[in-house]
């Protein structure tokens, strides 16, 4: 009898982790991987590293009873890993669209990130605009500019600043509640919890 117990209290643990894809997306050198290394790790890496193809990794988040593991794809913006990328948009739940506020190129280039990533599978994800480096004052894209067209779209919009980590816990926080209201088949308490933990964030 104490085993029978033992197993069900294993299997009531395990159905408590609820896991959640995330990707980024934008072109090379916007601040994709220093944004989330900021989120993740709460560090700046002042040196420009590119990412090769794809990077990977998981951000365990405790929600009440709930253990949320987030799996988080940074994509590599050259178009030399396009056929790489093409691998991880379907089944992707929710996506950084990301545009360095310094490059006006970047942001042009947003809607072309929006067909690849619906040519290559990709629906009904969940997508944030996050304007990047907005602590720089040689910005090339107003905050107008881009907050007008994240909300033709019907995005949300954050100005986010990896050095100083401006927005950067509000921005995930905010995109992850939003994805656990969409999802089939997420808990109700798991959501609420979510969408908590977001509405502190923001307040801090």
């Amino acid at each position: 009898m104490r085993a029978v117990r033992a197993a069900g209290s294993r299997k009531s643990s395990r159905s408590r982790v609820f896991r959640i894809k995330v990707i980024s997306m934008g072109e090379t050198a916007v601040g994709k991987s220093c944004l989330i290394k900021r989120y993740c790790e709460e560090k700046f890496i002042q040196k420009y590293i590119p990412t090769i193809g794809v990077d990977y990794g998981v951000k365990p988040i405790k929600l009440g009873e709930y253990d949320l593991r987030v799996n988080l794809w940074d994509m590599a913006g050259s178009q030399d890993y396009i056929e790489v990328r093409n691998e991880f948009y379907k089944d992707s739940q929710g996506c950084i669209l990301v545009y360095d506020v310094t490059s006006r190129a970047t942001f042009e280039s947003l809607p072309a990130w929006l067909n690849e990533c619906k040519e290559n599978g990709a629906e009904n994800m969940v997508i944030f605009v996050a304007a990047t480096k907005c602590d720089l004052l040689n910005r090339k894209v107003t905050e107008k500019e881009g907050r007008d067209w994240a909300q033709s779209q019907g995005f949300m919009y954050f100005e986010v600043s990896a050095l100083n980590s401006q927005n950067v816990k509000p921005l995930f926080t905010a995109l992850f509640a939003r994805m656990l209201s969409t999802i089939p088949g997420v808990p109700q308490e798991l959501a609420a919890a979510a969408v908590q933990l977001a509405k502190e964030t923001r307040d801090d």
